[in-house]
């Protein structure tokens, strides 16, 4: 049954364009969705019609709801992303920003613009291709151009010296040399206008020049070189073969593909980039709102990003009421127009066809691995939280020491948002005020850091966690519960003790022993885990830095050569201890250099 005071709300809801942010019992953020108009998109959660297992779920635990009035559906949508990305609910769409796939990179900007590949796109002003995956290597598409149109791919920076040499790649063919003006501006221009033509797919000369030179190589029995002009026309073959015909005038496109088995539901995008399909890229989603409109639309707005490259078309299935908004949304993201269609034959809808059977394929074989990760993920946290007796387990945060003999003292602060690290949101601190290797102490001081920065308003420490994770037992505990309640808080606290695992928890003298198959104790161990491998990356960190200060000091060691004897010894005393001849052996120390340190060590044991 309805609370009173929701049925309220549902009666109180307005016309406007809106967010609405769906909450439990215990206050947590469970679900986020737009709406044209709030009143009948809300008001559609509590009917009595039948729902999607996934709706019904989340429809079971809501408590209570807010919503945010907006001018127009575009403002509701970019809200709703937003917010989506801050909060991570659990029904919501929540895609990771997984590695991204390498473009190339031209500079237009500069005088002789290199190729460059980068994994990251920028707002500079410059033009990116790709990205390149699913069999196309990038490596293999810049070799091409290499030898066909001998773009250079050396310091993007480059000044011209016409007193320098040229490098290897002008030798051997692969670089017209604009680094000792071997070339002009003007002519330079008309190779690097060819390239962007090639990656465009308007420029189809690169075939005929490798195969020109692949002859010549032949001829000249050079069959080494010959044999990677073949494997380059093999490559530039694949790439054809991935040819669209009939696109029309645009040839960047997106195609969306879905497929719903009721339970969860794939996405898959079909990217075209200058005419050519690059691949397919396949997502396992779920998401509580009202259908295929409420999921891609979700979908789009976490898988468009200011560091995405956003195609002036996107191609949806079938027609969305959010498609005008999405965009106007994606317009303004992109600072070009991007127009959403909806093709009903043709090339476009042969695309989407073949998206929608990628998705059908990735959602059968996928499912069954969705479901163990969620087990191991939220539903772990839910475990978690039934057995140690509190609201929620969602945001959990873990803390570690890391030190040797009290010097370089570091902790760490990870956190865990539905089973899963958010790394935007580890935070890494210098033990200040404790002497000594004192544990106990450098945990006190780091949370009653952490929560004085929560008192003081700082955004990036005011969300407190459900529950943190201590590594270590039950003295580790105490100190740590006992420096959290002096600043006014209390949040629920456990410690995990490494050797048999036991879970100490405040107020009781008695271990929880868990199986060591229970999700609920591997989520913990990755947690603490994590915790430690960040603690202790931190710790090396600060004291490689140490060791490179104190050997700069020594007259002829500077700071390559202070690295290259870090990385040749295992430990600093390994160093301190080694003679002339070891030290000589390390390449990049040369004599001078390895007597100078030997005197120096040598100098500071007579001190």
């Amino acid at each position: 049954m309805r609370s009173e005071l929701l049925n309220e709300k549902i009666k109180g809801l307005p016309e406007n364009p809106g967010v609405y942010i769906m909450r439990n019992a215990v206050g947590e953020i469970i679900y986020i969705g737009k709406a044209v108009v709030l009143k009948n998109r809300v008001r559609q959660y509590f009917n009595n019609s039948p729902k999607l297992p996934k709706v019904q779920a989340m429809v079971d635990n809501i408590a209570d709801f807010e919503y945010v009035i907006t001018l127009t559906e575009k403002d509701a949508l970019t809200l709703e992303a937003n917010l989506v990305k801050k909060h991570k609910p659990k029904y919501n769409i929540l895609l990771k920003d997984d590695k991204h796939s390498p473009y190339i990179k031209i500079n237009t900007a500069l005088e002789f613009p290199a190729l460059e590949v980068t994994r990251k796109l920028k707002k500079d002003g410059s033009k990116y291709f790709g990205p390149y995956f699913n069999g196309i290597n990038v490596r293999d598409v810049v070799n091409i151009i290499k030898t066909a149109y001998g773009m250079r791919t050396c310091n993007p920076r480059m000044k011209v010296n016409k007193n320098s040499r040229e490098c290897l790649d002008w030798f051997i063919g692969l670089c017209k040399a604009p680094c000792t003006a071997r070339v002009t501006a003007e002519q330079y221009r008309e190779t690097v206008e060819k390239v962007i033509a090639f990656l465009s797919g308007k420029d189809d000369t690169a075939e005929s020049l490798i195969e020109e030179r692949m002859n010549r190589a032949a001829e000249n029995e050079d069959f080494e070189r010959a044999i990677t002009y073949r494997n380059q026309l093999g490559v530039l073959k694949k790439l054809n073969e991935r040819t669209v015909a009939n696109l029309g005038n645009i040839t960047d496109i997106d195609l969306f593909g879905y497929v719903s088995d009721g339970s969860g539901a794939a996405v898959s995008v079909c990217i075209v980039r200058g005419g050519k399909m690059m691949g397919v890229r396949n997502y396992f989603v779920t998401d509580a709102g009202l259908g295929y409109s409420d999921t891609v639309t979700g979908f789009m707005g976490q898988y468009y990003r200011k560091d995405s490259f956003i195609p002036p078309l996107v191609c949806l299935p079938e027609e969305i009421e959010s498609a005008e908004a999405i965009g106007e949304s994606l317009s303004q993201l992109s600072g070009k127009k991007v127009e959403i269609a909806f093709p009903k034959i043709g090339a476009k809808r042969s695309l989407i066809v073949c998206a929608e059977q990628n998705a059908a394929d990735f959602l059968e074989k996928s499912s069954a691995d969705y479901k163990r990760k969620e087990d191991m993920t939220s539903g772990a946290c839910e475990r978690l939280a039934g057995i140690l007796g509190i609201a929620s387990a969602r945001r959990m945060e873990c803390y570690d020491i890391s030190n040797i003999s009290g010097v370089d003292k570091v902790s760490s602060q990870v956190v865990f948002i539905n089973g899963e690290p958010s790394k935007a949101d580890y935070r890494k601190y210098k033990i200040k005020t404790v002497e000594g290797a004192n544990d106990f102490a450098s945990m006190e001081e780091t949370l009653k850091r952490r929560f004085s920065r929560a008192k003081e308003g700082d955004e990036k420490f005011a969300e407190l966690p459900d529950l943190i994770v201590i590594d270590g037992g039950k003295g580790q505990l105490s100190f740590a519960h006992e420096a959290m309640l002096s600043l006014g808080y209390d949040v629920p606290m456990v410690g995990l003790a490494k050797r048999e695992e036991e879970i100490f928890t405040v107020g009781s003298s008695t271990p929880i022993l868990l199986s060591k198959q229970d999700n609920a104790l591997k989520l913990l161990q990755r947690i603490r885990d994590e915790a430690h491998r960040f603690a202790i990356t931190y710790h090396r960190t600060l004291r490689k830095t140490r060791y490179v200060s104190m050997l700069e000091k020594i007259p002829g060691v500077g700071p390559k050569k202070a690295k290259i004897l870090l990385a040749a010894f295992a430990d600093f005393n390994d160093i301190k201890e080694a003679d002339e001849e070891t030290l000589c052996a390390v390449d990049g120390i040369d004599k001078r250099c390895a007597r100078s340190v030997c005197e120096y060590f040598k100098n500071k044991a007579e001190e």
